[in-house]
């Protein structure tokens, strides 16, 4: 079995004061995906800088308090690559991805965007960028026998069932048609598979991400934008898939709730 958890911590030191250190040592998964670290590793308490019995990476943004993704494994990876091979994006802390024993397990952060400003323009230069990378990581992997495994705040809803107040966000980023046509791309063209919802076929959510603002939370007002998307083969294998949510708005260490997969290898 291989248990996988992606988390949105959005900001990794204000996270570890608010339960994260008491997860990470209390999760039975084996590679955990982070994102918005927003940190550089030297600022990173060491509870969750290099915690006992990980192996952990940080790909941090090169502008300071932004993005930042981090990778934590079990077992030591056999490789590990930091961006995509575009260079707007390589410093950016936007990406990282290892190698571990038949699979290629990777971490990403999507630009979140802002209709009408340059974090919008940003977004889609990075989508532009990251179809082909995907295709090819798809292609390279296959050539080597290994399945792919990306995890991550991909910050779109794909589908209707995907956010709570869907008819209200038709023009927000996030829920744009340009972006859900962008993601059924990386499905249909790509080849790629959401793990969670081939999982959970005919229900609303489950969500992963409430505003912090008003009763979100509590009234389960969510956006389901952290997935776990996979290679077929892997997809095939995966045999549980869930949202980690807190009791109550009180117990939360990010406005985000880890999503975690179990597949049989």
């Amino acid at each position: 079995m291989l248990t996988v958890t992606t988390a949105n911590v959005n900001g990794l030191r204000a996270a570890a004061k608010k339960g994260f250190v008491e997860w990470l040592a209390g999760t039975a998964a084996d590679v955990v995906c982070l994102q918005e670290v927003r940190a550089e590793e030297s600022q990173i308490p060491a509870a969750v800088r290099a915690p006992e019995g990980w192996f952990a990476v940080h790909a941090p943004a090169l502008a300071k308090g932004r993005a930042g993704v981090s990778l934590y494994t079990r077992r030591e990876p056999d490789a590990v690559r930091v961006g995509f091979g575009v260079s707007e994006f390589n410093t950016g802390g936007r990406y990282v991805e290892a190698d571990l024993p038949g699979v290629t397990v990777a971490s990403l952060y999507l630009p979140s965007g802002e209709v009408g400003t340059e974090r919008q323009d940003e977004k889609v230069r990075f989508m532009d960028a990251f179809l082909p990378y995907l295709k090819e990581l798809r292609e390279r992997a296959a050539a080597d026998g290994r399945e792919v495994l990306v995890c991550g705040d991909w910050n779109i809803a794909h589908q209707e069932a995907d956010l709570k107040n869907w008819r209200a966000n038709r023009k927000s980023s996030g829920f744009l048609p340009e972006e859900r046509a962008w993601l059924s791309r990386v499905y249909d063209e790509a080849g790629y598979v959401d793990v969670v919802r081939a999982l959970h076929p005919d229900q609303a959510g489950p969500y992963s991400w409430w505003s912090y603002r008003g009763r979100a939370f509590d009234n389960d007002s969510g956006w389901r934008i952290d997935l776990q998307v996979a290679t077929p083969g892997l997809a095939g294998r995966a045999v549980k898939a869930w949202v980690e949510r807190a009791a109550s708005h009180d117990e939360r260490w990010s406005d985000h709730a880890p999503v975690s997969a179990v597949y049989e290898l």
